[in-house]
């Protein structure tokens, strides 16, 4: 079950790919200044990922309007989330989480992804919504154990409506 609202969210640095090259990107560095909103999804390269990525590269605009920064966070590694992003044209900052510690400590990770395919996948992320306000603090969570289903964004653009 993903961390509850009200929780403090932990903090985390992780690594993104721009076209000025690799940077480490530090949640708390939001704190005092934006609320963020984090986008958990399973991988790259795969179908209900896409769409979620590439419908909200189109919506960024809003949520920069509604003083919210915006990361999508897997396991892929840097590289493999740029090259998905070049192919995609998606524009939402990625993070890659490639040990799965931070899926983890957001306690929205698969135990086992896919099973039916026998891939052994453990780990993966959970197709999941957090909005972390500037205090740090889980103003809305979300975790869908069906990585088809996608966060309610109607809900998390109310909450940060709310929060602004």
């Amino acid at each position: 079950m993903a961390l509850a609202t009200g929780t403090k969210a932990p903090d985390f640095s992780l690594p993104t790919k721009t076209a000025d090259g690799p940077k480490q990107i530090k949640l708390s560095e939001n704190f005092g200044k934006t609320n963020t909103l984090l986008l958990f999804f399973p991988m790259a390269f795969t179908g209900t990922c896409t769409t979620e990525m590439c419908n909200m590269t189109k919506e960024l605009p809003n949520y920069s309007d509604m003083n919210a920064a915006v990361y999508g966070i897997s396991g892929d590694n840097p590289f493999a989330q740029e090259a998905w992003a070049k192919k995609e044209n998606i524009t939402v900052p990625l993070l890659s989480d490639y040990e799965h510690k931070i899926a983890k400590e957001y306690d929205v990770m698969y135990d086992s992804f896919l099973p039916q395919m026998n891939l052994g996948m453990g780990g993966v992320a959970k197709r999941s919504a957090f909005i972390i306000d500037k205090n740090g603090v889980i103003q809305h969570a979300e975790s869908n154990d069906d990585a088809r289903e996608l966060p309610n964004f109607e809900k998390i653009k109310a909450k940060l409506a709310e929060l602004k």
